[in-house]
């Protein structure tokens, strides 16, 4: 069984036992998560909720919190001696999803 959820402004499709990396979410490793459930079940009979699946959910455990690779923002304008260079992380947490309720 299936289940799509939305957190970060982005939607992932997740399995029980999955580990995912997601946009920052508070907490320390071992903290427990819920999520709202847009759409769950398998193949054919999968229900679709409007925005969200009335009494389903998705549980998961914080397994880190840490940051992507190092992005580089690097501007130059030629000839006139003039550059600019900007390195960005973003915040990320790992996540590890220990359960589908299907309610």
């Amino acid at each position: 069984m299936f289940a799509v959820i939305k957190t970060g402004g982005k939607q992932y499709r997740v399995n029980a036992e999955d580990v995912i990396t997601i946009e920052k979410l508070d907490g320390d490793a071992g903290a427990k998560i819920e999520f709202e459930v847009l759409m769950v079940g398998e193949g054919a009979d999968a229900t679709i909720g409007a925005p969200f699946v009335k009494g389903a959910l998705v549980k998961a455990e914080v397994v880190e919190q840490t940051r992507a690779r190092k992005v580089i923002a690097f501007k130059k304008r030629r000839r006139q001696n003039s550059k600019r260079s900007r390195g960005h992380r973003q915040h990320h947490t790992v996540v590890k999803i220990t359960d589908i309720v299907a309610g």
